[in-house]
């Protein structure tokens, strides 16, 4: 069985939470594309559990100006074995900075010897099922462009500005799929 919850943020709206009793499945923004992706089955509200418990103290201490480690959450989404290396290479990018598309690829390729592209590395960001806690927000496209963002880039703008990492380079689209 498959439980959710929401968890209420006044920087970017409300997020979807999903579990299957013990660990994280999911973290979405609630109006956001691809919420409750990868779930198959219906969810059924339990804001009690201790993981939705865990995760809105975690994400309290985040929105706070805390720096919470994900690895403290039980996080079992289910990735591909490529979703999971990009899951790990955005973990790594530190609260405060930023990496491309293209950074991601390189230090996957240079982990499996197999070459990857920056394309294939935005579809896996762009379905990370993890928001926030796997923070996909951090992700930019070449020379600081802002691409699209599940959230919406005023979701991405306001988690950018919130670690302090938003910079005047940056540039948001004007037109087209990255909006």
């Amino acid at each position: 069985m498959i439980y959710r919850t929401e968890y209420a943020s006044t920087l970017v709206g409300p997020l979807l939470l999903a579990s299957d009793g013990g660990a994280l499945l999911g973290c979405w923004f609630k109006h956001g594309r691809y919420v409750g992706h990868g779930i198959g089955e219906p969810m059924h509200d339990a804001p009690d559990l201790d993981i939705f418990v865990q995760t809105a103290s975690w994400l309290d201490h985040y929105f706070a100006g805390d720096r919470p480690n994900p690895h403290e959450l039980p996080l079992a989404p289910a990735p591909t074995p490529f979703q999971a290396r990009v899951r790990e290479a955005m973990l790594a990018i530190p609260y405060g900075s930023t990496a491309t598309y293209g950074n991601i690829a390189a230090a996957i390729e240079r982990k499996t010897g197999a070459r990857q592209s920056a394309r294939a590395v935005g579809g896996a960001v762009g379905h990370n099922p993890l928001c926030i806690i796997v923070p996909c927000h951090r992700v930019m496209g070449a020379h600081g462009n802002l691409t699209g963002f599940g959230g919406g880039l005023d979701a991405k703008v306001a988690l950018l500005a919130h670690e302090g990492a938003l910079r005047d380079s940056f540039t948001r689209p004007t037109h087209g799929t990255a909006l």
